[in-house]
């Protein structure tokens, strides 16, 4: 095809079809004036189409819009084929089978060959319609088979676009969204975004239409953004735990274990194996001591004044073991969890609260199924006696830790039984002094959330938690001691020895937190195997961990072994434990690492609630000095946190905090401290 100046063309340009004229000719490409603007553009030939010659004698003119063309918009509008014109031209050309060039085909449909028909049937033919061909300058009419598949593809395009325009529209809203008015594609979209903000896919894994609706929204890849559009579409919780999808406790309870476990609350109070060899200890004075929130209670304390005058030291706690089968339903998935959650919302127990916080909880006022250790000290606090043994228990009443600090306070003549538990145990926490035990006593914050609101609680080292945690640790040591005395494989805890900063080093350092701190980075971690170890921050020679058979499996583990003894039966051996251990101790560090991320998670809530204040901070030490990131010390939250300091802090010096940054959807938090 020739071309010369002036000629009226069509070029097909991948967004739509263009008019232009032809101004000048070089080699293979021409230069153009496109469009109604005249644009200027050089272009190859080959994406042009001649829709009519400059016509002999005519000066060629420099735009669409003058002589001889004299084109504009409205002149192709009135030009353009009717819709009854252009199917009488379809029905026509598909009875003839004929192949038509333009200006026939303009003269079929607008009886006419002006230069404004002539580029109306060329721009309505090079656009998106489906009822003819048109390729190298002929027109042929599609058969109504050809068009079937051509219009379904145009209706699927047409939903496509509109679904599209659907999505994009919904997302610049931001507005919460009623499941049931959502179209299919568009909640499998919302089911793609809730899977990249719980991390199971990455951004670039959805396909580029998504992509690209976000990215006009100015959404990247940073997960929290997603987070932040599901929020406000309602789609997705705020306080959401992305560690824990997935996991056994996400899942809950199934109907079939929830059946055993009503079952077993039914049967509890009937006769089980093993009770008629339970000691009678229901008439003791025991009470329980713990939170007022506590519903899972599964330990309980009493002291008893022996005809000759020895001193008692009584620790009962809770049998789950009783009725609870080892390999039954509820077993196997009290071994899949490890241990019970302890979360800012509430907790996710080991076992059904229907059994956790009714017959296996040692309950006021209620005859229960314990394991009750005695211990006698001798002066220095050295454990001089002991026995573990079944029992019954029934508590007289259940205090808090401040109903308890008071009666040890006041000593009332006709209760003094926990005062006295209170000396005795003192004598031993001095005891593991002397051989080594380091004791770092330091109030304690953490965030709870009360209504999805969070709520600071704040837990002091009072007598009482200093009481129950001696005795915990104590029957600990006892349940230690028993393991080594009849060569019986448990679940023993240990910590290796820690290189300490020299005492005068140490002394020289703030008593309290700063001197924790310098102690606690030399600590290294604790250790768990089948054979007796020392533990080093606790000073003492082996220990295992026997008080919260409800809540820790390893603590059931302990009361199966020790029961195996008693019974004269097998116990596990050393290497069938380890198996056993091993099989949920990657759920128990789970589990530490869901109630970790919840708790960083409820601290970043709680400064945004906050942002706007500033607490005072002693500095403890650095962290990475490198990017001034060291650990503070906040008194009125009673927390430890990383915060950017300044560079030439010093263990004690006092600063001023404030938020730097914070957002919890985007697991952020930016500490900022400055010389106070």
């Amino acid at each position: 095809m020739v071309f010369h100046s002036g000629d009226l063309v069509g070029v097909h340009d991948h967004r739509a079809p263009l008019l232009a004229v032809v101004e000048a000719i070089q080699g293979s490409k021409v230069r153009l004036r496109v469009g109604f603007e005249a644009k200027s553009q050089v272009l190859p030939q080959r994406q042009l189409q001649l829709i009519c010659p400059l016509p002999s004698g005519h000066e060629p003119p420099s735009r669409l819009g003058v002589f001889p063309w004299k084109l504009d918009p409205a002149a192709l509008a009135a030009a353009t084929p009717s819709r009854s014109a252009w199917g009488a031209g379809w029905l026509l050309l598909c009875e003839s089978d004929q192949a038509l060039e333009l200006s026939e085909f303009c003269d079929l449909v607008c009886g006419s060959q002006e230069p404004s028909a002539m580029a109306a049937c060329w721009l309505a033919l090079s656009g998106p319609q489906q009822w003819f061909r048109f390729k190298q300058g002929e027109i042929q009419a599609r058969s109504l088979e050809e068009l079937k598949p051509l219009r379904r593809e145009r209706r699927l395009k047409a939903l496509a676009l509109e679904q599209e325009q659907a999505w994009s529209k919904l997302l610049r809203r931001r507005q919460p969204l009623q499941e049931a008015d959502l179209s299919e594609p568009i909640a499998q979209r919302l089911q793609l975004l809730k899977r990249v903000a719980s991390a199971e896919l990455e951004l670039t894994d959805l396909d580029e239409p998504l992509r690209h609706s976000l990215s006009q929204l100015h959404i990247g890849s940073e997960r929290g953004q997603i987070r932040h559009l599901l929020v406000d579409l309602g789609q997705w919780d705020p306080h959401q735990l992305v560690t824990m999808a997935g996991t056994t406790w996400s899942l809950g309870f199934s109907p079939a274990q929830m059946e055993q476990a009503v079952h077993l609350d039914a049967v509890a109070a009937e006769p089980q194996a093993g009770d008629g060899d339970r000691i009678d200890l229901s008439q003791q004075r025991c009470v329980t001591i713990d939170d007022d929130d506590t519903r899972d209670i599964d330990d309980a304390l009493s002291y008893e004044r022996l005809a000759d005058g020895r001193e008692r030291i009584w620790i009962h706690v809770a049998d789950p073991g009783r009725l609870i089968a080892p390999g039954s339903d509820l077993d196997m998935e009290a071994r899949r969890r490890g241990s019970s959650l302890y979360l800012a919302q509430g907790n996710l127990p080991m076992f059904p609260d229907l059994l956790s916080t009714g017959v296996f909880s040692l309950r006021s006022g209620h005859r229960s199924a314990a394991w009750s250790t005695w211990v006698e000290l001798d002066d220095d606090g050295e454990i001089k006696a002991y026995g573990i043994q079944r029992s019954w228990v029934k508590p007289i009443y259940r205090l808090s830790y401040g109903d308890a600090d008071e009666l040890i306070e006041l000593a009332p003549p006709q209760d003094r039984d926990l005062a006295d538990l209170d000396q005795l145990l003192l004598r031993r926490r001095r005891w593991r002094t002397r051989n080594g035990a380091l004791q770092m006593d330091l109030a304690e914050g953490r965030i709870r959330s009360q209504g999805g609101e969070p709520r600071l609680e704040i837990t002091e080292p009072s007598p009482s938690r200093q009481l129950v945690a001696e005795a915990m640790i104590l029957a600990g040591a006892v349940a230690a001691r028993f393991g080594q005395d009849h060569g019986l494989p448990l679940p023993y805890r240990s910590q290796l020895p820690a290189d300490l900063p020299p005492p005068a080093q140490l002394e020289a350092l703030p008593d309290g937190a700063v001197r924790f701190a310098a102690i606690k980075r030399c600590l290294s971690r604790g250790l768990m195997g089948t054979s007796p170890a020392a533990h080093f921050s606790l000073g003492l020679p082996a220990y295992v961990q026997a008080t919260s058979p409800i809540r820790r499996y390893g603590d059931l583990m302990v009361q199966r072994q020790i029961a195996a003894h008693l019974a004269g039966q097998t116990p596990l051996s050393e290497a069938d434990l380890q198996e056993l251990l091993d099989s949920f101790d990657g759920a128990v560090r789970e589990g530490i690492g869901i109630a970790r991320e919840d708790q960083r998670h409820w601290q970043q809530v709680w400064f945004e609630v906050h942002k706007g204040g500033q607490w005072r901070a002693q500095f403890l030490r650095w962290l990475r000095p490198q990017d001034r990131l060291g650990l503070v010390r906040i008194d009125e939250l009673a927390m430890d946190l990383a915060a950017e300091c300044p560079g030439h802090s010093e263990p004690g010096d006092e600063l001023l905090l404030r938020v730097q940054q914070v957002d919890s959807l985007r697991d952020q938090l930016r500490l900022a401290a400055a010389a106070s």
